[in-house]
């Protein structure tokens, strides 16, 4: 159980990526939960002084860190393409898995690396950091007490610039996981796609509860800086900016307009890196199910898999498909 007693999960880390060394091994040092031992990268000398900055070992190559036995789970920030790949040999390994999004390109292989997960009976958790900052659970409560009415449609964009040097911060798939699972985490699972369009740097998804609340999504990588979400319903609306990629020191505002009233919420800061380390750690630690984890993934992977599959198709926004959930 979690308490003084219980020995901090011992983490490393599979590369050097930027946000590891910016947002998580950061993070990681507010976490009680974790303690950070050993980072990983192909070059010995960025591993050394990404150590060095942190105080844990550096370790050349990662199949190197999964041999290593004073390691109990993986933070993977490696590229999207390397996630599955690098998760499998990690489970495989014998640790536990924290994986950046998105988990996989499509949902096949999510289910072939959830299915080793079950096997060898570890944590495999993708990390949407978002999920785990307090401004959303004081969103859910707003809305669950009524304080817009009956939700009608819900909004999500999330779009970053192009670098000055011509390049992109992320890929599509990147961007677009965000305001996907940001629909599911307010709409439910069980969500039909009546209509998508995507191209290389931008698209638009539209879908349905069973309820018949409508999310509409954009995202893109070549955008206006864009990170919100909103909640229009009956009797009001509700939104909120800085609602993904948000920094410890961000004090969130809730918009709540209604009734011709337009009112601010201030709410505390939070770490949500900080938090959703705490979360995968207390998981093991706990001895929690892991199976809401591993479907959590299926979930996510199969709704993006119709969604680009009725891009593809470029079909008119007639009949949705059928509403499908992976197992």
């Amino acid at each position: 159980m979690t308490g003084p007693s219980a020995r901090p999960l011992r983490i490393g880390v599979l590369g050097c990526a930027d946000i590891a060394r910016r947002r998580m091994l950061p993070s990681l040092a507010h976490q009680p939960l974790v303690r950070l031992t050993a980072v990983a990268g192909r070059d010995a000398g960025r591993a050394e002084r990404l150590a060095a900055e942190f105080g844990c070992a550096a370790v050349t190559g990662y199949e190197a860190l999964l041999a290593r036995d004073d390691i109990d789970a993986v933070y993977l920030p490696l590229p999207p393409h390397l996630h599955v790949e690098w998760s499998v040999r990690a489970l495989e390994a014998g640790k536990h898995v924290l994986c950046e999004k998105p988990f996989a390109p499509d949902a096949a292989r999510a289910l072939a690396a959830v299915r080793v997960a079950r096997e060898r009976r570890l944590l495999l958790m993708e990390s949407f950091m978002f999920l785990h900052h307090g401004q959303h659970a004081a969103v859910r409560r707003l809305v669950a007490s009524g304080a817009i009415g009956e939700p009608r449609v819900f909004t999500a964009e999330f779009g970053v610039p192009r670098l000055p040097s011509g390049g992109s911060v992320g890929t599509l798939p990147e961007v677009s996981t965000y305001p996907v699972r940001a629909a599911r985490l307010f709409l439910g699972d069980e969500l039909a796609v009546l209509g998508a369009q995507e191209s290389r740097t931008h698209g638009t998804a539209l879908l349905s509860s069973p309820s018949g609340v409508t999310a509409q999504l954009g995202y893109g990588t070549d955008h206006a800086y864009r990170n919100h979400y909103a909640l229009w319903g009956s009797e009001g609306r509700v939104s909120l900016h800085r609602a993904y990629s948000t920094p410890d020191d961000h004090v969130p505002v809730v918009r709540l307009e209604r009734r011709g009233d337009d009112e601010r919420l201030t709410l505390p800061t939070d770490r949500q890196f900080t938090n959703v380390a705490g979360a995968f750690a207390r998981a093991v630690i706990d001895g929690e199910d892991f199976e809401p984890y591993a479907a959590a993934i299926l979930r996510q992977a199969e709704l993006l898999d119709r969604i680009s599959a009725r891009a593809a198709a470029s079909s008119p926004l007639d009949q949705p498909d059928d509403v499908g959930r992976a197992g």
